[in-house]
């Protein structure tokens, strides 16, 4: 087989790597917005149990999750498909990751401007809407659009709960065509050419969220 054909065969898998992907975006974040807000407020038992969640998540091997997931679940009688399983795992993997970011962006915010939303009027959850976060996010730009592309590569181990994503059909191609170095640089290439334009468009992202953070400063 040509480079070229291995690279196009590479990429049928494309589809369930960006589905993948996807779904483990909707797992990521809103569970890193709501981990990092609570660790950040909690306190005693409340912040030992989140932190607590967090770190299962942060400090367990991604692969031992998926076979744990995927094979243990059925005896509980908890069918997810192996889309829903890998999405779940590196989803929550890479939102516990970022949950750290959320709460050191909140940590470092002039305590000022929460005091002076209070003495306003807004209670504590108007001054963590209006107030904090909007601020925060700008600093959680570079964090969470590098936890994307670890998820886009993170998809590769969906192959070993039998999805057929980019490495499995690899794994396929070497089976017909036993060129290691050849296969395995496509493969390389392919994961490139998905992750790169995520990586500027992050660019893009800080730039314009520093920009604006500018603009407001300077008002």
């Amino acid at each position: 087989m040509s480079f070229i054909e291995i690279v196009l065969g590479i990429l049928q898998g494309v589809g369930v790597t960006a589905e993948v992907t996807v779904l483990g975006l909707l797992y990521a974040v809103p569970f890193a917005l709501v981990a990092g807000v609570l660790q950040h407020f909690s306190t005693g038992a409340s912040r030992w149990t989140i932190t607590i969640v967090i770190e299962f998540w942060r400090s367990t091997s991604v692969l031992v999750l998926l076979y744990a997931f995927y094979y243990s679940l059925p005896a509980f009688g908890i069918e997810l498909s192996a889309v829903s399983v890998g999405a779940m795992v590196l989803g929550m993997n890479a939102g516990a990751y970022a949950s750290q970011s959320v709460r050191a962006a909140l940590q470092s915010l002039d305590r000022g401007q929460c005091e002076a939303g209070l003495a306003l009027g807004l209670d504590r959850l108007a001054v963590l809407r209006m107030i904090e976060l909007p601020q925060a996010l700008r600093n959680m730009v570079p964090t969470f659009v590098n936890e994307a592309i670890q998820l886009i590569k993170g998809t590769a181990l969906v192959s070993l709960i039998t999805l057929t994503d980019m490495t499995f059909r690899a794994k396929q191609i070497a089976q017909l065509s036993y060129d290691p170095v050849g296969i395995y640089s496509g493969l390389l290439l392919c994961y490139l050419i998905i992750c790169y334009p995520v990586s500027l468009f992050g660019r893009y992202l800080d730039r314009s969220a520093g920009k604006a953070g500018g603009r407001i400063n300077g008002l």
